[in-house]
């Protein structure tokens, strides 16, 4: 039999989604999802065999397509750190990019070498969000546990690892771990070390391969044989693989309302940011995908929407119902902590209440506050030469949300871009999956792939004069959110 498609797979926090495409032309022909275990910060943990069965799961929906896949790739949840004895077995849960337990081990390695050196030499300053700062947690709550590791690896790496049985990663998910040089594309060893000492990493870390290339080949895996010996892709993170999916230029914005929020552009130029707002990640091609993120994003209004016992559509039209600025009423969305500003022991702050509020301020005020965080960091990115003169494009599973995409261009003044790519980051693992299949580079497949945009909303001229006072009442309600720190 042909083998005519690929698979493209995104392990997200929430779960497993397949996504098989035409070799031929990228066309969408199948997809299944499967959940992953529930997980809520402070604590966040996933076992790593959890995304395996997922996996397994999924691709076993697909059986009938599996003998005709040339290729797999897996875009994943960044950060995460798996951890796998000899017997390949993890040592123990994943510490996932939400947790911030590793929030008190992230300050101690700035101690130990300034933020600046931090930023040159990784594009990123230790949060808890890195890599580097759970492996410090780890070192601090489990003694010797991480010298008794034999191979340490991200979340997309392990499924991989799984596929192939070669240990292998590449530059935009390692990008993210705080001992990664997006710049020359290799491991810093030293500031692996301080986290923890006396441990060969050039042993334990995967190889770096390009992002385009071919890792292996599938294993034989029960249950999948007809899957053994498609080429399995190099892996990224979803973030990476999304710009993939949606075939992301230089000057476009892209804001991703997910349970987390992030921001980002493609760029050819590093960034280096030495205040730490910014993530300076690698792409998964040969440019660069600054980021900022915020924990606190869809998850927002999906608290309020329970406050308020509303539905989805009745929790948009009375945000879209009240007048900007919800008649006073702020919010400061830091509801599990935040990332950006690094503030994990932060509260969420709802501010301006009097004994008259209405449902439809609290439902504009979420939104805006959602808005507000990603757009200020969003500011931030552009002083430091990041274009944004192409398309302001939405994604994540509230871009479908009218309430969001209305205020958004209301607050921007620019017209919003969606695309009819509703599983962006696994469509992109499948362009990773046919560069590595074909002997083609991904930014190549991506161009010829891209898909179909369109504007879902244009800003309202009514509404412009009043967007700055509501970001002004935004930041001038930020301080009272900052108060708790851990």
């Amino acid at each position: 039999m042909q083998r005519d498609l690929v698979a493209g797979v995104d392990s997200s926090t929430q779960s497993c989604t397949v996504v098989l495409r035409r070799l031929e032309d990228g066309a969408v022909v199948a997809q299944a999802r499967k959940p992953h275990p529930p997980t809520t910060p402070p604590r966040s943990e996933q076992a790593p065999e959890a995304w395996w069965q997922a996996l397994v799961s999924a691709l076993g929906e697909l059986t009938t397509y599996l003998p005709r896949i040339a290729g797999i790739s897996v875009g994943a949840q960044g950060h995460g750190l798996v951890m796998l004895a000899e017997d390949g077995l993890p040592l123990r849960d994943a510490k996932l990019w939400n947790d911030t337990q590793s929030a008190h081990d992230a300050s101690i390695l700035l101690d130990k070498l300034p933020q600046k050196d931090w930023a040159a030499r990784t594009g990123s300053v230790p949060a808890a969000a890195l890599t580097v700062s759970k492996l410090a947690w780890t070192e601090r709550a489990h003694p010797g546990m991480v010298a008794r590791a034999r191979r340490i690896m991200l979340p997309s790496d392990y499924l991989l690892y799984r596929l192939s049985g070669r240990a292998a990663t590449e530059r935009g998910v390692s990008s993210g771990t705080g001992y990664f040089n997006p710049f020359t594309n290799s491991w810093d060893f030293a500031l692996a070390d301080l986290a923890v000492s006396d441990v060969d990493w050039e042993a334990v870390l995967p190889e770096i391969i390009g992002s385009s290339e071919g890792s292996g080949l599938v294993q034989h895996i029960d249950g999948l044989e007809a899957l053994q010996g498609a080429v399995v892709g190099a892996g990224s993170g979803d973030n990476m693989t999304a710009a993939l999916g949606m075939g992301i230029r230089e000057g476009d914005v892209i804001i991703s309302f997910g349970t987390s929020g992030t921001l980002y552009g493609r760029t050819t130029v590093g960034i280096k940011d030495a205040t730490g707002s910014i993530n300076g990640y690698a792409d998964a091609a040969d440019a660069f995908l600054p980021m900022i993120t915020t924990l606190n994003s869809a998850k927002v209004t999906d608290a309020f929407r329970r406050v308020l016992r509303a539905t989805t559509e009745e929790f948009d039209t009375l945000a879209l119902a009240t007048e900007p600025g919800a008649r006073g009423v702020v919010l400061v969305p830091y509801l599990d902590g935040e990332r950006t500003p690094n503030l994990p022991g932060a509260t969420g702050i709802l501010a301006g209440i009097r004994s008259d509020i209405e449902p439809g301020q609290i439902a504009r005020a979420a939104v805006e506050g959602v808005i507000c965080g990603l757009l200020e960091g969003g500011d931030y990115l552009a002083s430091l030469g990041v274009e944004r003169d192409g398309r302001l494009i939405v994604t994540g599973g509230a871009s479908r949300s009218k309430a969001y995409r209305q205020i958004l261009a209301d607050l921007t003044g620019n017209q919003v871009w969606t695309c009819d790519l509703p599983e962006a980051a696994a469509a992109g693992a499948a362009v990773q999956a046919a560069a590595a299949a074909a002997g083609r580079h991904t930014t190549e497949i991506a161009q010829q792939w891209e898909p179909r945009y369109e504007i879902v909303a244009e800003p309202r001229e009514r509404d412009a004069a009043r967007m700055e006072e509501v970001r002004g009442a935004y930041r001038a309600a930020l301080p009272l959110a900052q108060w708790r720190k851990e």
